[in-house]
């Protein structure tokens, strides 16, 4: 396994001030089996073209190298197809990383090799967050942490991180049964602005968003292709799909500079940037 030096530090507090080192995994093994979300259901009959997968995951690898990212990466098991989407594992906030509850049998295997890795690594985690409580529904925002009530994260689970973190006030939002998790909805790019889904919400939840960000509405067709789910890696500097042409505008526009990567093969399986990518500190 490549590794962090013992006693790396672990800290994020948000979704955009400037990475210093992520975990990741390379597609190796990635295809579509049993269907688990409405993406893959599209794409089950084409499915995933592997060495393609590949070549589109090293580009992303190669600009986040390129922006001094330290990329540390997880090996790939020929088991675990959905491995790659290293943020659904694990979540980091302030100094701790809390291992995810998988809502899903065929990934519950990936938080083992996770947790081996740290282990071997010396960095601390916590556990047994209970029933279930995925990465991708988690995202942070300073002192708030805005959480996605989705099939993969449940109340209980969301109550018992409230316990845990007494000091930081987390803000649950409801998703529509057809949404994965939050990050496919909902992001920050900057202290003030996020992208958003709005029907994904209920008015009440989209209210409550609106009074915190300024919003960047994402349309029916860009939420298809992951376009909330791009990659901040600080200085306004955002890795997004290159074929999500007006969103990327509006974002450029907005004083954003836009690192377009084609992951059209990846995003097949219900995933992009943000979902491939697990950061272990960012910018203090």
């Amino acid at each position: 396994m490549k590794g962090m030096a013992v006693g790396s530090s672990i800290h994020c507090n948000t979704e955009y001030t400037a990475l210093k080192k992520v975990l990741m995994v390379k597609p190796t093994f990635m295809k579509i089996t049993k269907a688990i979300n409405e993406t893959q259901k599209h794409y089950k009959e084409t499915n995933i073209d592997t060495s393609l997968a590949l070549k589109q995951h090293e580009a992303f690898v190669d600009v986040l190298k390129e922006h001094d990212v330290e990329v540390n990466e997880l090996p790939p098991n020929p088991r675990l197809h959905e491995q790659v989407f290293t943020r659904d594992i694990a979540f980091t906030i302030h100094d701790q990383l809390f291992i995810s509850s998988m809502g899903e049998q065929v990934r519950k295997d990936e938080t083992a090799i996770l947790k081996a890795w740290l282990q071997e690594n010396s960095l601390p985690y916590q556990e047994g967050l209970p029933h279930s409580i995925e990465g991708g529904d988690v995202v942070i925002d300073g002192s708030t942490i805005w959480i996605g009530k989705s099939g993969r994260t449940s109340f209980r689970a969301i109550g018992n991180l409230q316990n845990r973190l007494p000091s930081y006030r987390i803000e649950p939002i409801t998703l529509r049964k057809d949404t994965l998790h939050l990050d496919c909805v909902f992001n920050i790019i900057s202290e003030h602005t996020a992208l958003v889904y709005p029907p994904a919400f209920t008015e009440k939840d989209l209210r409550k968003i609106k009074s915190h960000f300024d919003v960047i509405p994402i349309s029916k067709e860009e939420k298809f292709h992951m376009g909330p789910n791009v990659l901040s890696i600080g200085n306004k500097k955002v890795i997004s799909l290159l074929q999500n042409d007006r969103l990327n505008q509006v974002m450029e526009s907005k004083g954003y500079l836009i690192l377009p990567v084609d992951f059209s093969e990846i995003i097949k399986s219900g995933g992009s940037f943000r979902c491939c990518t697990l950061p272990l500190e960012r910018e203090q």
